[in-house]
C-alpha cells in the first residue's frame, strides 16, 4: 500500500490520507470544498461542488490516476433537493465517462459542507 498526498488539494483534518494505493487501484478520502490552503467555501451547492470535484481530480493525479479511470464514487448530500445541481457538474466533469455511483443523503457532513465525494480508480498505467 502506498499513501496519496499533494499539496494541490486540502490536507486531510483528520487521521486519514487523502488516498491509498493498493492492488492497481486508487481509493481516495471523501472530499468536501476545502481549498487547497485548506479555506472552507461557504458558497452554494454549485461552487462546493466544483471545488470538491477539483480536490478529487488533484488527489486522483497526484495518485497516478485521473477522473476518466473512476470505477465507483460515492456522493453525499446535505440535501436531496441539490441532487441536479451536483449532477450536473459531475456529469461536466466525467463527460463520457460513467463510473459506478451511489447517492446518499446524510444528516451533517464535515465543517457543514454541503456536498462531499470520495472515488475508486485503477491506476493509469492498469
Amino acid at each position: 500500500m502506498k499513501n496519496v498526498q499533494t499539496p494541490n488539494a486540502p490536507a486531510a483534518i483528520g487521521p486519514y490520507s487523502q488516498a491509498m494505493i493498493a492492488n492497481g487501484m486508487v481509493f481516495t478520502s471523501g472530499q468536501i470544498a476545502l481549498t487547497p490552503s485548506g479555506e472552507m467555501l461557504t458558497g452554494d451547492v454549485k461552487e462546493q461542488c466544483a471545488q470538491v470535484l477539483a480536490n478529487l481530480k488533484a488527489v486522483l493525479e497526484a495518485a497516478g490516476s485521473s477522473l476518466d479511470k473512476v470505477i465507483k464514487t460515492t456522493i453525499f448530500l446535505d440535501d436531496m433537493n441539490d441532487f441536479g445541481a451536483v449532477n450536473e457538474l459531475y456529469a461536466a466533469a466525467f463527460g463520457d465517462h460513467k463510473p459506478a455511483r451511489s447517492t446518499v443523503a446524510v444528516k451533517t457532513l464535515p465543517k457543514n459542507a454541503l456536498v462531499e465525494i470520495d472515488a475508486i480508480a485503477l491506476l493509469s498505467d492498469s
